[in-house]
């Protein structure tokens, strides 16, 4: 992450609060939502570069960047920490923030609800104030989002909050990121974002699931220690035989009118038939299968994989791949049948670790298409057509 001395801090009071983004399903760095059509991320250099040079090819396969901001932590009137954004001069598009955003609405009902004397404080009061280390804050975590969240939501007053459901794994990773701000920097550091579209403005009920593509995770700079780890994981997951394994998914179930959720540790234990059987749950809504959505999917998944066969040199080591689609189907028949292209998606993210001929700090170079990524893409394909074909 780039850090920006105190210096570059702009008028007191001004900027953007930014909100945990609650659509987040997989990763471990924060996503934060700074408005409706737009999100934002801890910067890293070898990924911005890739956003500035992305191959005109692969821009509608990846979420818009729109540049990049300076954020900081700041107190409310409360005493309540939070991080707030200041747009760079560069930055010419405005950006509004709409009152009318699900996560900011979720996320202020449950600082609200934090609030009151017998409620759990909110999550980024309670990472900075804990009179614990970070590592035993990060290690309970997990426990801490299931047990608080939930119940906020479902105590909060009105019942369209609670209608609305969210996935804990953006508070979990919001937890740890103010966790270790808090931690390691004073709170007048500026610390510098991206700012990247949100892949999933346009959709009521947005169904995500987010894949970890190649057989490789390792970055080129990795120590010998994280490489053992991530080879680790490769190996004892759906990573080695196919090239691909669930990092999250949110499925909007009609039945019950909320999500159902799963994180990376379920994607990690999955045979490659439990891999098979989560592809067809991402695809059940709680009452049939939508398979009126797996010929639009596989179109998608075809073309990025002839847009992946052209770009030699490109490894995309870490890299996501979210299929995305809306959960509350069309109204009418009509709708359903007229290949509406905004209905499906698939996008790639994450690229801190992708390398290329003339990327920045590079260590390796290599000739020709990304063979593991290809190879995670063709799996893919293939058993969403097996499922499409009913076997």
């Amino acid at each position: 992450m780039v850090v920006l001395h105190s210096s570059e801090q702009g008028k007191a009071g001004v900027g953007v609060p930014l909100e945990p983004f609650l659509h987040q399903v997989g990763g471990h760095l924060s996503v934060l939502q700074y408005d409706a059509y737009t999100v934002c991320k801890p910067l890293v250099s070898q990924e911005q570069k890739f956003y500035e040079s992305l191959p005109l090819a692969m821009r509608c396969f990846t979420p818009q960047y729109k540049g990049t901001i300076t954020v900081h932590l700041r107190r409310d009137s409360r005493g309540h920490l939070g991080l707030v954004a200041n747009p760079l001069k560069e930055n010419l598009e405005p950006f509004q923030v709409s009152s009318e955003s699900r996560a900011v609405a979720l996320w202020q009902t449950l600082q609200q609800t934090a609030s009151s004397e017998s409620s759990p404080r909110p999550l980024a009061q309670l990472a900075c104030s804990l009179k614990e280390s970070a590592a035993k804050v990060l290690l309970r975590s997990d426990c801490h989002l299931s047990t608080q969240a939930s119940p906020l939501v479902e105590s909060a007053e009105g019942s369209q909050v609670e209608r609305m459901g969210f996935n804990p794994w953006g508070l979990h990773c919001h937890q740890a990121h103010m966790t270790r701000l808090c931690s390691q920097y004073p709170e007048d550091k500026r610390h510098r974002f991206l700012l990247l579209e949100n892949v999933v403005s346009q959709y009521k009920q947005p169904c995500i699931l987010d894949l970890k593509m190649g057989t490789r995770q390792h970055g080129d700079d990795a120590s010998e220690e994280k490489k053992a780890r991530h080879m680790k994981k490769c190996e004892q997951s759906t990573s080695a035989c196919l090239g691909v394994r669930i990092c999250g998914m949110q499925v909007y179930q009609a039945d019950k009118k909320s999500f159902l959720c799963k994180d990376k540790y379920y994607g990690r234990k999955l045979s490659v038939e439990g891999f098979r059987q989560a592809l067809s749950q991402f695809l059940h809504d709680g009452i049939r299968l939508r398979t009126e959505l797996l010929e639009p999917i596989l179109c998608r998944l075809q073309a990025l994989l002839t847009v992946i066969r052209g770009q030699s040199s490109y490894r995309f080591y870490s890299s996501s791949l979210l299929i995305i689609y809306d959960g509350e189907p069309p109204q009418t028949s009509q709708d359903s049948t007229s290949g509406d292209p905004a209905k499906v998606d698939v996008r790639m993210i994450d690229f801190a670790h992708t390398t290329y001929k003339g990327s920045r700090n590079e260590h390796t170079s290599y000739e020709g298409p990304d063979p593991g990524y290809i190879f995670g893409l063709e799996n893919l394909i293939g058993i969403l057509q097996n499922i499409q074909e009913g076997e």
